[in-house]
C-alpha cells in the first residue's frame, strides 16, 4: 500500500498533471498552505485528502504531510512535478517484494523552454521510502528525506517543471545562497578566497560535461551556467558575512 505525498500553494498551473500521475497510488494526501488560485479544487476532483496549514519552513510542511499519510511507504512529489510514463509500473512492480527502505528516483529538469535530451543526466533524488524508518532532515535549504536503512537507485523517472524564465532562477539561486549562509557560518572554510576563484568553474564543468548539459544547445549552456553562479554566490556571501563578523 501506498501513500503519495503532495504539498502545495497556488500550484494550479502544475497540480492537474502531478495528481494524474499519481493516481495508481491508494493513497492521494494534499497538504495546502491556504492557496488562492483554486488548488484545492484541482486536489478534489482527483479524490485527494485535503488538509490546509500556514507554511512552516519547507522541511516541517513536509514532514506534516508525511504524518498524515495512512500508509507506511509514501511517495513525496512536489505540486510542479509527476511522473513520467511507465514509471508508475516500474513502482509497483518494486514495491511487491521491496529490495530496500528507500528509493532514490531520476529526476528531469525543465530547462527554460525545453525538456533535458534523453542522454542528459538526471539528478537522483530519494523520493519513494518507508516513513517508520525515514523523516525529512533540517538543512534550511534543499531539505529532503532521509532514510535509516538499505536505499537504492529505481529507474523510475519523474520531471519538473522548475523555472521558465532566466530571471526567476536567478532571482531563486540569489535567495538560496543567502539562506545558506547562516547555516554555514558555524563552520568556516578554509581558503574560501581560491574556492570562490575555482570551484564555480568547476560546477559549471560537471554540469556542462559531466551531466551533459551540452546536449540542450543555448538552454543547457545557461543552465550550467546559472549552476556555477549559484556556486560562487554561496561563497561570496559567506566570505562577506565573515568579513563583517571580524570587522
Amino acid at each position: 500500500m501506498l501513500s503519495a505525498v503532495v504539498t502545495t500553494f497556488n500550484n494550479a498551473a502544475t497540480l492537474e498533471q502531478c495528481l494524474a500521475s499519481l493516481a495508481f497510488c491508494d493513497d492521494l494526501l494534499v497538504l495546502d498552505s491556504d492557496s488562492s488560485d483554486g488548488t484545492r479544487e484541482i486536489a478534489m476532483r482527483h479524490g485527494a485528502r485535503i488538509f490546509v496549514e500556514p507554511f512552516k519552513g519547507y522541511s516541517l510542511q513536509k514532514q506534516s504531510a508525511i504524518d498524515k499519510a495512512q500508509h507506511d511507504w509514501v511517495l513525496l512529489l512536489d505540486a510542479d512535478e509527476f511522473l513520467v510514463a511507465g514509471t508508475a509500473e516500474k513502482i509497483r512492480a518494486e514495491l511487491q517484494a521491496p529490495r530496500a527502505d528507500g528509493y532514490r528516483l531520476p529526476r528531469q529538469e525543465w530547462l527554460f523552454w525545453r525538456w533535458p535530451h534523453p542522454r542528459t543526466r538526471a539528478t537522483w533524488q530519494l523520493r519513494l521510502f518507508r516513513r517508520s524508518v525515514g523523516a525529512m532532515n533540517t538543512v534550511p535549504v534543499h531539505a529532503a528525506p532521509e532514510v535509516t536503512g538499505r536505499v537504492l537507485d529505481l529507474d523510475a523517472p519523474f520531471r519538473h517543471f522548475g523555472e521558465p524564465e532566466i530571471a526567476v532562477r536567478v532571482s531563486k539561486v540569489n535567495q538560496y545562497s543567502s539562506g545558506l549562509v547562516a547555516y554555514r557560518q558555524s563552520r568556516k572554510r578554509r581558503f574560501i578566497g581560491l574556492r570562490m576563484v575555482v570551484y564555480p568553474a568547476f560546477v559549471f564543468l560537471r554540469f556542462y560535461f559531466g551531466k551533459r548539459y551540452f546536449l540542450n544547445g543555448w538552454a543547457g549552456f545557461i543552465a550550467a551556467r546559472v549552476q556555477g553562479f549559484y556556486a560562487f554566490l554561496k561563497l561570496a556571501k559567506q566570505l562577506e558575512a565573515e568579513r563583517k563578523e571580524s570587522g
